[in-house]
């Protein structure tokens, strides 16, 4: 499904300005360690996730708790899987600064992640980045992922018409392709859920509220379930 001009058009120009713009309250412009939502008690083996993207996932504008990873997080604790989420969502982030920070951002989990969720390309989108940029970026953020052995959930985006009909396909296609090309889980497109009910954005008009949020958790929870491997697989 295609994002319709009328929808589209106000939500891009706000992210540009968004997404290039300083931190907001609820999150720092960096990586935090690991997200602390109110802890639901289950058992079983830890299944650790890496959320890796943008302001989308950074929490931009949301308060403490509110952000995608920390309720993906408590949304899978309560279909009883030992969920323990890192939320290394970094506002303004293009798929060229995720490629530049993929291995350091690995490297310093302690222990190997179960599976990532790759979010990234609507700053590309934005800034009309050539979408053979964005597909060489998330080709080398997924190879450094995938060569370490790890599980990826790719979440798409999808672009405007007023970008032309060439650029829409192309940008369109990439994560398709993409997740095809390395076998990964693949959302077609995160805001699915929500980017016809504007009353679910912020003021901005593109980074969701804390209701947007909810909204997307509970209409992909399933699929990043599905993602994990079977915790008899883990090494």
């Amino acid at each position: 499904m295609r994002l319709r001009f009328s929808s589209i058009v106000p939500f891009a120009a706000a992210l540009v300005l968004a997404g290039c713009g300083g931190a907001q309250e609820g999150e720092t412009g960096e990586p935090s360690a690991q997200v602390s939502p109110d802890e639901v008690p289950v058992m079983g083996p830890e299944r650790h996730i890496v959320a890796f993207g943008d302001s989308l996932f950074a929490g931009y504008g949301l308060g403490p708790g509110e952000s995608y990873p920390e309720r993906l997080q408590a949304a899978l604790r309560a279909r009883g899987i030992n969920a323990q989420i890192a939320n290394a969502g970094v506002s303004g982030d293009t798929t060229a600064a995720g490629r530049q920070r993929i291995a350091f951002t690995l490297d310093a989990q302690e222990k190997k992640p179960d599976l990532v969720i790759v979010e990234l390309g609507g700053n590309d989108l934005l800034r009309s980045i050539d979408p053979a940029q964005t597909r060489e970026n998330l080709a080398a953020i997924l190879d450094e992922i995938t060569d370490r052995d790890i599980p990826v959930l790719l979440m798409g985006m999808r672009a405007p018409p007023n970008l032309g009909p060439d650029y829409q396909q192309r940008f369109d296609a990439l994560y398709g392709d993409i997740a095809r090309q390395y076998g990964a889980e693949l959302v077609p497109f995160f805001l699915e859920a929500i980017y016809q009910r504007p009353e679910l954005f912020q003021d901005d008009r593109i980074h969701p509220t804390a209701v947007g949020i909810e909204e997307i958790v509970g209409a992909t929870v399933s699929q990043v379930a599905e993602a994990l491997p079977d915790a008899a697989n883990d090494n």
